[in-house]
């Protein structure tokens, strides 16, 4: 389609009629944005082989004594399921497929929603606790929110931002705090947040998710301290979708339960205020309670054990 307007055109044409038919290309190009962002989000589904790669990169502790983290790859193979593909809303579960070939064992991971002109955030802020935000309606016109769960669906770090796709690229990118990796808070405790820098990159081999963090100290009433800096570089590489056949019906087997655990926790941020949850009740984190051999699968035991970790 030819959205040039000629001059001559231009200035004989009506000034509403004129205004009428710039409204028209700008509706008309912001679909076919739209559109071409939820393409670029649904391509991160299927079966992939990732490579997640670490390594702290500069430090600027005060401790003589002070150890960064040791750099980290991992390789796994993982199976990124469209749940949810709705005009404003898509969401991905992703399941890590893992043990022997033959005899696969599969391990629910991460989920990322994804919504359009999103304006409610739950901004982390440390010590288990994040604070909700409304952003203005401005901010986000275009934009899409990121919002990326725990293994148990409880949250983890959201973010907004356009999709650009531009010299043959597709990317978003965005900064936002979020907690401790499970790789770092099982082994440290000198620092409470991770400000993450985000980038999702659809390529010619899968998608590449490509960070730049920064390990922050937090305490209340002071200024946060910023103990070192960190590079990830995870590289997802499109396989055959049949190498994830068994995460694949693990999902079909277990996606029932999984959309009461959502379903539960849509309830809780719908609540639209600040969120602080225990990190353990009866000594036990959140996920140990659901996941499969815990037993919970109805839906007034996963509500309340939900709501028992929700502290306000």
């Amino acid at each position: 389609m030819n959205l040039k307007i000629n001059k001559s055109i231009a200035m004989k044409t009506p000034l509403y009629t004129l205004l009428a038919l710039l409204f028209s290309i700008s509706a008309i190009s912001q679909t076919s944005k739209k559109q071409e962002d939820r393409e670029a989000i649904k391509n991160m589904c299927g079966c992939y082989e990732v490579t997640f790669n670490f390594a702290e990169t500069f430090n600027y502790s005060n401790d003589s004594l002070y150890k960064p983290s040791k750099t980290k790859v991992d390789k796994a193979l993982e199976w990124a399921q469209l749940v949810t593909d709705e005009d404003d809303k898509i969401s991905i579960q992703h399941l890590l497929q893992v043990g022997n070939p033959a005899e696969p064992q599969v391990v629910k991971h991460w989920r990322q929603d994804w919504l359009f002109e999103n304006r409610d955030l739950y901004t982390y802020n440390a010590d288990n606790e994040w604070t909700f935000e409304k952003l203005p309606a401005p901010e986000v016109i275009g934009q899409w929110t990121q919002k990326v769960y725990q293994v148990d669906d409880s949250p983890r770090y959201e973010g907004s931002a356009s999709w650009v796709h531009v010299d043959g690229k597709s990317y978003w990118e965005n900064t936002t705090p979020a907690p401790l990796a499970r790789r770092e808070y099982t082994t440290r405790s000198d620092y409470n947040l991770l400000m993450r820098g985000n980038r999702q990159e659809i390529t010619d081999y899968g998608w590449l998710h490509d960070q730049d963090n920064t390990k922050i100290i937090r305490e209340t009433g002071k200024e946060d301290i910023v103990l070192a800096k960190e590079k990830g570089y995870n590289t997802y590489v499109k396989v055959d979708d049949s190498i994830c056949a068994a995460a694949s019906q693990w999902w079909k087997d277990n996606d029932q339960k999984w959309a009461l655990v959502r379903t539960k926790w849509d309830e809780v941020y719908g609540r639209n205020k600040d969120l602080v949850l225990e990190e353990k009740v009866d000594n036990k984190p959140l996920y140990k309670f659901l996941f499969e051999e815990e037993g919970y699968e109805k839906e007034a035991q996963i509500d309340e054990v939900i709501e028992s970790f929700v502290k306000k």
